[in-house]
């Protein structure tokens, strides 16, 4: 490791972190520009300046207590040795604020620092949970997440895949919820691994998986999978129905949906069909026909800061009410498509009661055409269900990333 780390290297990453810490762009696409400009980096390298970051979010509150956040030297060196245990004479050049400090520091009455979450966040968790609860909940969303896998029984077993992993000495358990997931390490396993290469599994999070089970859309149904991004879920319903019915996969992004044709390639499924939707004359011929339409709206991810921490700091209170219209809007579009009878899941990875209870309600009022199926009848969910009836998900919880769903129904 100390052979990587040099002068230069450091001050890419110093540079790179400055950057993100104005929190005035995507950190994202700060990270990706900063790698198509820099391809010489190995993945060791890569490694290092991903995790380095990551730590820094992770820790703002409690690092900025003590050092200003435009010391990033010293907030690299704090994370260095003390975040990613490495090795003191590796940093030797830079001053270095003692992390000792740091740990003597008393959060308890700092909510900032205890959470690691924005102001306006917190007070909008405050809508639904107690301060106790916030703390907790943040608490778990701010550590690493570990890495599931969904069997794809169409080419395998859940037995047949934990042979393999025994076989090699992964390290692994069976998801506590899910029938076909396996949880791996955080570091999980190469996107090259054969089990993945094969089809013969992907990763997805358990909490996606029970979607799945939400919607248990019957063999040779009609499916509607509205925002289907990169196709997990789709992926999902059509090993569920054991490649019988018909699944059209629509999203208005086509590189999203470009990178589910080599997934359904390797899947061993012909019952999907992807498309791009730009505009409404797309999917009116499919107004009341379709069995079961499921809505993974595009959302603030907050559910899924545990795998990237970066998101917390780029949204802002503006943007959330932007995307809660966004949400209402493309429900009130997707449930068109439900015929008599026929089912409506709506869900997010959002923690927030604006992104979620609350879409549902105002779509129920202006759609009485639906009813609320409560998760207590759905017997494979009982004991996941809130006690108003939606499916909701926590790493405190659940050990899933932050997920909503609620499952409607249409009947008139």
């Amino acid at each position: 490791m100390s052979n990587t780390i040099n002068n230069h290297f450091i001050k890419l990453l110093d540079n790179l972190l400055s950057d993100i810490l104005t929190f005035k762009s995507s950190s994202d696409i700060l990270i990706t520009d900063f790698f198509s400009k820099n391809r010489k980096l190995n993945s060791s390298e890569r490694k290092i300046i991903v995790d380095t970051i990551y730590a820094v979010i992770r820790n703002f509150h409690k690092i900025t207590a003590i050092i200003d956040k435009k010391q990033t030297l010293d907030i690299i060196g704090i994370c260095w040795i003390k975040i990613l245990n490495l090795e003191l004479n590796v940093y030797s050049k830079i001053n270095i604020i003692d992390f000792a400090k740091l740990a003597k520091l008393d959060f308890k009455d700092d909510l900032l620092s205890q959470t690691e979450l924005p102001s306006w966040i917190i007070e909008k968790l405050a809508q639904k949970y107690s301060q106790a609860e916030i703390i907790t909940q943040a608490t778990t969303l701010n550590a690493r997440a570990p890495v599931d896998l969904r069997v794809n029984i169409i080419k395998s077993t859940v037995k047949n895949v934990e042979e393999i992993l025994q076989t090699e000495n992964i390290k692994y358990q069976l998801c506590p919820f899910s029938p076909f997931g396996i949880r791996l390490g955080n570091d999980g396993i190469s996107p090259n691994h054969h089990l993945i290469t094969s089809g013969m599994v992907e990763v997805q999070d358990e909490s996606s998986q029970l979607a799945g089970l939400l919607l248990n859309p019957k063999r040779g149904s009609m499916v509607v999978d509205f925002c289907a991004g990169s196709g997990g879920k789709s992926l999902l319903f059509g090993m569920l129905m054991r490649n019988t019915g018909r699944i059209y996969a629509f999203d208005t992004n086509q590189r999203r949906l470009n990178n589910l044709t080599p997934r359904l390639q390797r899947s061993g499924l012909s019952n999907i069909h992807h498309e791009l939707i730009t505009d409404d004359n797309k999917i009116t011929r499919f107004h009341n026909k379709i069995d079961y339409v499921f809505v993974d709206a595009p959302c603030s991810g907050l559910g899924t800061l545990r795998r990237n921490p970066l998101l917390k700091f780029n949204l802002t209170a503006a943007k959330l009410t932007a995307l809660c219209a966004q949400q209402l809007a493309i429900l009130s579009r997707a449930s068109k498509l439900v015929k008599l009878g026929g089912v409506l899941v709506y869900a997010t990875c959002s923690i927030l009661y604006d992104e979620n209870e609350a879409v549902i309600e105002q779509f129920l009022k202006s759609n009485p055409a639906f009813k609320l199926i409560p998760m207590n009848t759905i017997v494979k969910l009982q004991k996941l269900a809130s006690n108003d009836g939606f499916l909701v998900l926590s790493p405190h919880t659940t050990n899933t990333d932050g997920f909503f769903a609620a499952r409607l129904e249409r009947h008139s």
